[in-house]
């Protein structure tokens, strides 16, 4: 998934970010690690402990995991008053991962990263929809699920990607940052945005000569 990079506004704040060479996007494409990196990110820095309680598995499993994301930059140690565990927080904010243009291992990379990242924000749209009847009605206001599809080039279907994605940046930059005390102010919850944009299955040849013309 490309990310653009905006100019930001004279009062936003900059939104830290990194963009995984091919080798940490290997490591990174993990449904468990996925959700790891998450929960540091949204909730702030915890130990290995901590994470496997929140996860369900044992703390070798989730020490394991924390090291991977460690050794490519994704994590890092946190200062903590507790010297007995080890405290790990997100070194970044946001993971953009630029459409790969080249065919082979970079390409299956490429995949199977947006294939972790899909299954996990499948369970979470399915968790969120479970969740949806107890909401309070200005957040079920709040919610959406739509799915549009409009005639386009290639060219046009990426600007309109570009500026969507402008504008879900533009908003984080005003929000204050994920995981410290100014995110759990009153009224104020992490808000989940995803965005899919794709040519509709089956509509466009996978190689060149092949498929409905």
């Amino acid at each position: 998934m490309k990310h653009p990079h905006p100019k930001p506004a004279a009062d936003a704040r900059t939104v830290s970010r990194v963009v995984p060479e091919p080798t940490a996007l290997k490591a990174l494409a993990h449904p468990v690690r996925l959700r790891m990196l998450g929960m540091l990110r949204i909730d702030g820095p915890a130990t290995a402990t901590q994470l496997a309680a929140r996860l369900g598995l044992n703390s070798g499993a989730t020490s394991y995991h924390l090291r991977q994301l460690a050794q490519y930059g994704f994590i890092e140690e946190a200062p903590h008053a507790s010297r007995r565990d080890r405290w790990w927080r997100a070194s970044h904010e946001l993971t953009s991962v630029p459409a790969s243009e080249s065919e082979g291992e970079a390409l299956d990379l490429d995949i199977a990263f947006n294939q972790a990242a899909l299954s996990l924000q499948v369970g979470q749209m399915q968790q969120a929809l479970e969740e949806y009847a107890e909401l309070p009605p200005e957040w079920r206001k709040a919610t959406a699920a739509d799915d549009i599809i409009i005639p386009m080039t290639a060219a046009q279907a990426e600007a309109l990607t570009k500026r969507l994605r402008d504008v879900i940046l533009e908003a984080m930059q005003a929000a204050p940052r994920l995981g410290e005390a100014a995110s759990q102010e009153a009224g104020m919850v992490p808000f989940y945005v995803m965005l899919h944009a794709f040519p509709y299955p089956g509509r466009l040849p996978h190689r060149e000569g092949e498929g409905e013309p």
